[in-house]
C-alpha cells in the first residue's frame, strides 16, 4: 500500500445467516473491499462460529478476498482446509502455535496470504520479528470471542507501534484493525495507522448496511484527508 486507502471488511459473523448470500451481495454492491470471517472453535475463544463450508458458499455468492480468522487452538490443523475452501487471507494468532513461521510458509504454498493476529492484553514486540513474514497483521481492539463488544481505545499506542515499524522497515504488510469499529471510533483508528477496518454489527444490524458502510468509509477517510 504505497498511498494510504481506507478498505471495509464486513464481518459475516454479524449478518443474516437466512441471507448470506444476499447480505454479502449487498455490501458488495456498497463498496466492500474484502469480507470477513469469523472462525472460534470454542477452546481458543468461548465461542462457536463457522467453518470451512459457510467459507465455500461465501466463495460461491462473491469474488471479494475472504479474510478468514482463524481464533483456533490449532490452526495449523486447519488452514490448509480453509484455503481450499476459497480463503485468499489466513489470519491466526501468534500464541496459537510455538512457531509460526512454517505456518505462514504452508498457507502460502496453498495459495493464500498469511496473517498474524495480536490480542488487546499483548504488547506489540510479541509479533514485530513476523512482520516481515506475513501479508496482513490484524490488531484487535476487543477482546475475541463475541460479536457487538466495544472499542478499547488503550490499543492505539501499540497500533501506532505497529504502523511505525511497517514506515521504518518498508513492509508490504497491510494493517487491519477489528472490533467495535463504526463511524464513530474509524476515524482514530485510521489516524494511529488502520488501513482495514473490520466492521460487523455496525454494518449488518444497521437499518441501512450499505449507508452505514459508506459512513464508516467516510469517517476513516476524513482522518487522512
Amino acid at each position: 500500500m504505497s498511498e494510504r486507502r481506507v478498505l471495509i471488511s464486513p464481518s459475516v459473523l454479524a449478518a443474516d445467516f437466512a441471507r448470506l448470500g444476499e447480505e454479502v451481495r449487498l455490501v458488495e454492491e456498497a463498496g466492500a473491499d474484502m469480507i470477513h470471517v469469523d472462525v472460534m472453535d470454542g477452546h481458543f475463544v468461548p465461542n462457536l462460529t463457522l467453518g470451512p463450508a459457510i467459507v465455500r458458499a461465501l466463495r460461491s455468492v462473491t469474488d471479494l478476498p475472504l479474510d478468514v480468522h482463524l481464533m483456533i487452538a490449532d490452526p495449523g490443523r486447519y488452514a490448509a482446509t480453509f484455503v481450499r475452501a476459497g480463503a485468499d487471507y489466513v489470519v491466526f494468532h501468534n500464541e496459537a502455535c510455538d512457531d509460526p513461521t512454517p505456518l505462514f510458509e504452508l498457507i502460502r504454498q496453498e495459495g493464500a496470504k498469511p496473517g498474524l493476529a495480536i490480542n488487546p492484553p499483548n504488547p506489540a514486540e510479541s509479533i514485530r520479528p513476523h512482520l516481515p513474514e506475513i501479508d496482513l497483521v490484524l490488531v484487535m481492539t476487543v477482546n475475541p470471542g463475541f460479536a457487538g463488544q466495544s472499542f478499547i481505545s488503550s490499543v492505539m499506542p501499540k497500533l501506532r507501534s505497529i504502523a511505525h515499524w511497517k514506515r521504518e522497515l518498508d513492509l508490504d504488510v497491510a494493517i487491519e484493525v477489528d472490533g467495535g469499529i463504526g463511524p464513530s471510533t474509524a476515524a482514530t483508528v485510521v489516524e494511529n495507522g488502520g488501513e482495514i477496518l473490520v466492521a460487523g454489527s455496525a454494518i449488518f444490524a444497521a437499518e441501512d448496511p450499505a449507508e452505514a458502510l459508506r459512513a464508516i468509509r467516510a469517517a476513516g477517510e476524513k482522518a487522512l484527508a
